[in-house]
């Protein structure tokens, strides 16, 4: 379901009256789609760890165990607000120094606002 599926619904049928078949429509209900809002948003990077020798890529991804979408995604680190992507998954190619830090994930679905834990990234 989706939160436009909200509405008022009924439901039609044809009768046999034994002489002529008749329309019944049913009497109608209200269906009210509520969202979910997020939780459970949380890190998963590669390596693990989040050591990551200089030079060599990093990978993070965002999870969200609840919540209805569609979702939207940014990345930040040490609590800036300039996103440093806006996907699902951010890659840094060839890491240097300057990319050690703490990073965080931060999930809208235009109600609700939830962040990841920070991952303390440590360049090697």
């Amino acid at each position: 379901l989706q939160l436009q599926h909200s509405g008022r619904y009924r439901c039609r049928g044809r009768v046999d009256t034994g002489i002529f078949w008749l329309w019944k429509d049913s009497a109608p209900v209200t269906v009210t789609v509520h969202g979910v809002p997020l939780s459970g948003v949380s890190l998963w990077a590669q390596p693990p760890s989040g050591q990551v020798a200089l030079g060599d890529c990093l990978v993070l991804n965002c999870l969200v165990a609840m919540g209805t979408g569609p979702l939207s995604f940014s990345w930040h680190r040490e609590g800036s607000e300039a996103p440093l992507g806006t996907g699902p998954r951010l890659e840094l190619r060839h890491v240097g120094d300057n990319d050690s830090g703490h990073y965080q994930c931060r999930v809208s679905n235009g109600d609700s606002v939830a962040e990841s834990v920070p991952l303390n990234v440590t360049i090697l």
